[in-house]
This record gives structure tokens, sequence and C-alpha cells, in this order.
């Protein structure tokens, strides 16, 4: 299964994604702590990401990008 679009709710210690199955429509949530999100895009190929705008939103937009995500 694909997921085209990634939701990424950013707190301060556990984080939601919501990834969204284009061809099925369906969608999918993982909640990891903040030392785990890194890994998890590093694993996961490459996708458009959406960030909720807050603070430190310009930092993981960066460093997604890094990863070569679309943000």
């Amino acid at each position: 299964m694909k997921h085209s679009v990634i939701g990424m709710d950013i707190a301060k210690k556990v984080f939601q994604l919501h990834t969204v199955i284009s061809a099925l429509g369906g969608s999918s949530v993982y909640k990891l702590r903040r030392d785990e999100v890194l890994v998890f895009f590093a694993n996961y190929p490459t996708r458009l990401v959406a960030i909720e705008a807050c603070g430190s939103a310009h930092w993981w937009a960066r460093q997604l990008q890094q990863q070569v995500h679309e943000v």
C-alpha cells in the first residue's frame, strides 16, 4: 500500500502521524516519541509531509527535507 500524504502533529513528547492511502481512501495513525520520528521517516518511502504551524515546524521541515521528503 502506498501512503501519498503524511500529516504530522508536533508535540512535546508524543507525535502523531496520520497517513492517507490515496488509492483506497483509508488512513493510518502512528504515535511516536520525539526520538523515533526521524528514524521512522528515514525508513519510510519519500512522501509529501504536512506539518502543523508551530515554533519548531521549520526545524522539522528541514530535517525531513534532508531525508528527501517533500514538506
